[in-house]
């Protein structure tokens, strides 16, 4: 089996990691969810009173980057590895709207990103990997044999990620989440460091009418003909 580096770009809520997942399952290579590493960054700005919704004390979580340690331990009933942080599994904790609502503004930092970046090349620098987020294939793996990013309307966005947290029990509304995937959209693609880009060399995907499995198969026959 060749083994290359896919690298799967887009805007929140398209379906990125999902289709990650499924790619990285089939074809038996390493899954990174880099989104999962900038949400347990945020989480744990959040659990040290570093960020609320009255400010952000960018210096505080700065300095206390060393103190962070994140890694992703497989979970066989589930197929894909879990985002710990600190030792602790925190993979439901950073799903929910608060960790979405702040997550954009986290990863907005240089400091934050240059270290995250460090570790995800360190990750996929034997190849044979999936790695999903919003600069991959633009800083992360300039090089990619692979490069897709995916987009959909926000309205469908919403639609999706709405679904997806009433079905886990979350009480919210989809105006809510509506403001939250177009707010981190503007922070994503306006930010100085890293902006959120398709690659010169990407494959666009407008996922808003295909199924996941239509979606699979399509990029897996990209996959094929590389």
């Amino acid at each position: 089996m060749k083994k290359i580096t896919i690298a799967i770009d887009g805007f929140s809520s398209t379906g990125k990691s999902t289709l990650a997942k499924q790619l990285a399952k089939h074809l038996g290579y390493i899954y990174v969810d880099t989104g999962a590493m900038y949400r347990a960054v945020t989480y744990y700005a959040m659990q040290n009173n570093f960020i609320n919704h009255n400010g952000f004390d960018k210096e505080a979580l700065i300095k206390d980057l060393s103190k962070i340690t994140l890694t992703f331990q497989f979970n066989i009933n589930l197929g894909y590895g879990e985002m710990y942080l600190n030792g602790m599994n925190v993979e439901n904790e950073i799903r929910t709207i608060e960790v979405s609502s702040f997550v954009s503004k986290v990863a907005e930092i240089s400091q934050v990103r240059a270290k995250l970046v460090e570790q995800q090349q360190e990750m996929g620098k034997n190849k044979g990997i999936v790695m999903d987020g919003r600069d991959i294939g633009t800083v992360v793996f300039p090089d990619a044999e692979l490069k897709i990013f995916m987009t959909a309307s926000a309205q469908t966005r919403a639609e999706r990620r709405y679904n997806e947290m009433l079905s886990k029990g979350d009480n919210v509304s989809f105006e809510e989440v509506l403001k939250n995937v177009q707010e981190r959209d503007y922070i994503d693609t306006h930010r100085e460091d890293s902006p959120l880009v398709m690659a010169d060399d990407a494959i666009e995907i407008d996922n808003s009418h295909l199924s996941r499995e239509e979606q699979f198969q399509v990029v897996l026959d990209l996959f094929n003909n590389i």
